[in-house]
């Protein structure tokens, strides 16, 4: 691995600056006469990517022949603030889901599926598009396009541990070589790259924390000290990470309430890097950061000075750097050497213990989660009596449930935008409307809606699926086989420690029995005012085994290429199971409380626990989200509420028999043996 330092980095910077800034600001308007438009290059657009070529640099053994262009932030993040968006930036291409690559005479973007009709339609003609994500297409196009022996610049803080590596085991034995350059050469010539958000952090209240910082950090050092590979120090690089630790939050990143920050914390002192000038007078008290030198005293560092700061503890004897290897860049990680100074594992011991939550903090998640599915209900209300009208569209239906949870107490906006999807856009699982393709919603068509929430107490994530007019019959088996899946899941008993990923199958059974799948994840973790993607919590194969006090969601689905997409997603805690002989076994107890839609549900399908499953849980909707409905003075929607939480029958296949209807049936069947 090679890297450039000092006035020898300048002129790196120099060289490869002049090939971006032309990349970056000859870009004509994308009317390609070619066919399709984006395989081509017109021989205007190659001219600005010759620039290169005219620089030399003394400290690469040859011109450094591409770089490469994440579409990710220097925490990992899932989501990027616009500031850190500089694949957009150079290509066009408004989304961080990709990679692109510029050479001396191309640039090249890489996107999966989701995104092919939207690159080809922001990009000019400067760009290629590629259709494989994987790093061993990007590593392959590199090796056709760089000579042996050529170098691969990156930036290593967009780097994973993971994806450098990946690209080392592909380019190395062919002779190329990437080439670490930690000071990013799109922002040298982005010159009116957004700058941080304005405001000051902020501290949680009292009322929704239980554990002050002091005794999080105390509780970590523990682990620290515990560990038999005897580190003297953890260094964490996720946002939510030291957010979590400090009880602090931001809104540096869009969705997510997280600020720019590492800590580094050893036994005796603590360093939070992050932007100085945000902390109030009143955080530097409450962190201890104003006058004090003991082990629980902050010592606030600025910024861009961790890899600085973290390279002088390094080179002190007897030390030793433990790192969650998911979310710690290559630009810290390269600077921890010689190998025993590093001690690696998959996940911070702050991730892993945040994703337990204390009895404060299931309460409060709790309590989010019922006022947010009086906003969903008021949605669903709302659309069963709007779009008969057929005035409103997939944009308004998202417009009015975001504006539905900004009035429920201690709402903080959504946590993901929002999917509202119609017919052939809800066979896209992660279809978003805008102006171009928002639909009209009909009663002819499926409609699905995939929503959530920021709150003070918690984060909410949600999807119902619903129809106003006839389902077909495929819809309906459809629909019912996923919500078969979801109630499978979430009525397991299993031990203590089983992993998600040994279950998942079960949210998928009823559909692989008539020939149905779906290509995304079963589920994920959900924070307390996080991120509502929040690892390692989940089904798939990198996630931690489940224990009491976690929360994940349960989304199988289906989708029918341009026809109509289905999913049903609840949020669940995990707790004791009661057994008849065993001990130490959890189960799952569903806290979204918005019910199905009980004209899709052929309860035929349905077994007689399945059913009694349903049952119960529209019995703890009525009985929870009643409560708050008659609370908020919202009487409409509790009569719908009840009304779509009937009790169904133990057989046939109408599931709009309730059970006031079997109720008046045994009185008249009474009546009549009487008379």
């Amino acid at each position: 691995m090679t890297s450039c330092g000092g006035l020898l980095l300048a002129l790196c910077l120099a060289a490869l600056t002049g090939l971006l800034l032309l990349a970056a600001y000859e870009r004509t308007e994308r009317n390609c006469s070619a066919s399709p438009p984006y395989r081509t290059l017109p021989s205007t657009a190659v001219i600005p990517l010759f620039g290169f070529r005219n620089y030399e640099c003394k400290c690469f053994l040859q011109n450094i022949s591409a770089y490469i262009i994440p579409g990710t932030d220097s925490h990992l993040s899932e989501y990027s603030a616009p500031r850190d968006a500089r694949m957009a930036f150079m290509t066009g291409f408004n989304s961080s889901a990709g990679t692109a690559v510029v050479t001396q005479t191309k640039a090249t973007l890489w996107t999966d599926s989701r995104y092919w009709v939207q690159a080809e339609r922001q990009m000019d003609c400067n760009w290629d598009l590629e259709i494989d994500v994987s790093v061993r297409s990007v590593a392959e196009w590199l090796i056709s396009e760089v000579p042996p022996g050529g170098y691969i610049g990156f930036d290593p803080f967009l780097f994973s541990l993971k994806t450098q590596g990946d690209y080392s085991v592909f380019l190395e034995s062919t002779n190329r070589s990437l080439m670490s350059v930690p000071v990013n050469l799109v922002d040298q010539v982005w010159t009116d790259r957004p700058p941080i958000p304005p405001g000051n952090l902020t501290r949680l209240p009292d009322r929704v924390i239980k554990r002050s910082w002091e005794m999080k950090v105390e509780h970590i050092r523990n682990q620290i000290r515990e560990n038999p590979y005897e580190p003297t120090a953890l260094l964490l690089s996720a946002l939510d990470e030291t957010a979590w630790l400090f009880n602090l939050r931001g809104n540096d990143i869009p969705y997510n309430p997280f600020f720019y920050s590492y800590t580094l914390l050893t036994m005796d002192e603590i360093w939070l890097f992050l932007h100085t000038e945000r902390v109030t007078e009143e955080l530097k008290v409450y962190l201890n950061a104003a006058s004090c030198s003991g082990p629980l005293c902050v010592q606030l560092k600025s910024y861009d000075s961790v890899r600085e700061h973290l390279q002088t503890y390094v080179d002190q004897p007897g030390v030793k750097v433990w790192i969650g290897t998911e979310y710690t860049n290559y630009a810290l990680y390269e600077i921890i050497t010689p190998e025993e100074k590093l001690m690696t594992s998959t996940y911070s011991p702050v991730l892993t213990t945040k994703a337990v939550k204390d009895e404060t903090e299931q309460r409060i998640l709790r309590d989010a989660h019922v006022r947010d599915a009086v906003a969903v209900v008021q949605l669903l209300m709302w659309l069963e009596k709007a779009v008969p009208e057929g005035k409103e569209t997939e944009l308004t239906a998202a417009a009015y449930v975001n504006k539905c949870r900004s009035k429920q107490k201690d709402s903080r906006g959504p946590s993901f935008e929002t999917i509202s999807a119609s017919g052939p856009n809800a066979a896209l699982a992660h279809y978003s409307p805008s102006e171009e393709t928002s639909r009209r919603l009909t009663v002819d068509e499926m409609y699905l809606v995939d929503s959530g929430g920021q709150y003070l107490d918690g984060t909410t994530d949600i999807t119902r699926t619903v129809h106003w007019g006839t389902p077909t019959a495929m819809q309906k088996e459809a629909f019912t086989r996923v919500l078969m899946g979801n109630i499978e899941i979430s009525r397991t008993i299993f031990p203590s420690g089983t992993r998600g990923v040994n279950m998942e199958m079960l949210g998928r059974r009823a559909l692989w029995e008539v020939g149905l799948n779906y290509g995304h994840g079963t589920g994920h973790g959900v924070g307390n005012f996080f991120g509502v993607h929040e690892w390692p919590v989940g089904f798939q194969s990198n996630n931690i085994p489940f224990r009491i006090g976690m929360f994940t969601s349960i989304e199988p689905g289906y989708y029918k290429e341009n026809d109509f997409g289905i999913r049903i997603e609840d949020v669940v805690v995990i707790k004791p199971a009661k057994t008849k002989y065993g001990h130490n076994y959890l189960t799952f107890e569903t806290v979204s409380l918005v019910p199905y839609d009980r004209k899709l549900i052929d309860t035929s399908l349905l077994s007689s626990e399945q059913l009694q499953w349903l049952n119960n849980y529209y019995e703890t909707i009525r009985k929870l989200l009643g409560a708050e409905l008659d609370n908020q003075g919202l009487h409409e929607e509790k009569k719908w509420m009840l009304k779509h939480t009937e009790a169904f029958m133990e057989s046939g296949s109408s599931a709009s028999v309730c059970s006031s209807s079997l109720t008046l049936i045994a009185l008249a069947v009474t009546l009549h043996n009487i008379i």
